[in-house]
């Protein structure tokens, strides 16, 4: 809307991980921002502390500004979630969005939050206020709750993520399905180059043949081609049916 030109970072070669070499090989005159979506969606994958620290003093002194999408900080397999935000130096020029759609499955509820410098916040404010207006007070009775009473209910959805996560990566290995195994959020995005059809087709054919619905790469740019997204968001027994029906389709395609 601003006439900004977007630049889509290969990462399929990274682990899926947007580093400092990366960025370095894509920033230019005209860098302005950059989007930090970890733990992401698609894949699953997370930024450590010491990576968002050499992303942090490549830009430096830089008039580069992060926006950082950690909507799936809660949901961390090993270790604590860092915020680039919190590094020396990155408070000054980094947005955080958050909220408690995934932390706390209020997806309708949507509360979201952003933290950012006052010099910023004013004017993402002139643009918010007549796009939504507010939240409705309903939700935000229920956000309090959730931040209160509600606070640790994360503790234990993550415990049980990370065992289906463990439980979805063991299948996916023994189909034969090369994937990155996750750190965080609730998604799969294994590759299925090795059957020769397209994201889409693949998705296509197994929700006709398998009742079993992912998500096409493509639909995560072009670098997505080759890939689904997989979310194991889901009872224990609904994903061990899924998987086995997939994994049924899957023999007839070898």
């Amino acid at each position: 809307m601003c006439g900004a030109k977007p630049v889509h970072v290969d990462t399929r070669h990274n682990g899926f991980k947007l580093t400092a070499s990366l960025i370095q090989q894509h920033i230019t005159e005209n860098t302005r921002c950059i989007v930090l979506p970890y733990p992401s969606n698609p894949t699953g994958v997370t930024l450590s502390k010491e990576e968002l620290e050499e992303i942090a003093s490549l830009i430096k002194n830089k008039d580069i500004f992060i926006l950082s999408d950690e909507i799936y900080s809660e949901l961390i397999f090993e270790g604590s979630h860092h915020s680039i935000a919190t590094i020396p130096g990155m408070r000054e020029k980094t947005i955080v969005i958050n909220g408690l759609s995934k932390s706390h499955s209020m997806t309708g509820w949507r509360i979201g939050f952003l933290f950012a410098p006052y010099e910023i916040s004013q004017h993402l404010l002139k643009v918010h206020q007549y796009n939504v207006s507010c939240a409705p007070t309903i939700s935000q009775r229920a956000a309090i709750q959730a931040l209160t009473v509600g606070k640790d209910d994360s503790i234990v959805m993550r415990e049980t993520y990370k065992k289906r996560m463990e439980y979805v990566y063991k299948r996916l290995i023994n189909m034969g399905i090369e994937t990155v195994k996750p750190t965080g959020a609730f998604y799969f995005f294994p590759s299925i180059e090795k059957f020769g059809m397209s994201s889409f087709d693949f998705a296509l054919t197994l929700v006709k043949e398998a009742g079993v619905a992912l998500v096409p790469g493509d639909a995560f740019s072009q670098y997505g081609e080759g890939y689904v997204r997989l979310s194991y968001a889901y009872s224990m027994e609904t994903l061990q049916e899924a998987l086995d029906r997939m994994e049924r389709m899957i023999k007839t395609l070898r």
